[in-house]
C-alpha cells in the first residue's frame, strides 16, 4: 500500500485521487509518520455481486440434517 504525508496530500490531492481512480490502489495518508486516513477506491459498480456461493463455506458441519433445526415443543404455534 502506497503512503503519502499530509502536506504533500493537501498539495496534490487531484493528482492522487486520480491515481487511486486508475491504480486501483488504496493510499494511506500519514501525518508526522503516524497514519491517519486511507484513501480507496470504491469497489467497480459495473460487476454486479452475485448471491450464489456469497454463504460458500460459511457452514462447517451440521450433524442431523434431516432433524427439526427446533424442537417441536418449543414453537408458539403448538402452545
Amino acid at each position: 500500500m502506497k503512503t503519502i504525508a499530509a502536506t504533500a496530500f493537501k498539495a496534490g490531492c487531484l493528482r492522487v485521487i486520480r491515481q487511486v481512480g486508475r491504480d486501483r490502489e488504496p493510499v494511506t495518508i500519514t501525518r508526522r509518520g503516524h497514519p491517519v486516513a486511507v484513501l480507496s477506491p470504491l469497489p467497480d459498480a459495473s460487476k454486479p455481486s452475485s448471491i450464489i456461493g456469497a454463504m460458500q463455506g460459511s457452514v462447517l458441519s451440521y450433524n442431523a440434517p434431516f432433524e427439526s433445526a427446533a424442537d417441536p415443543v418449543d414453537w408458539a404455534t403448538l402452545r
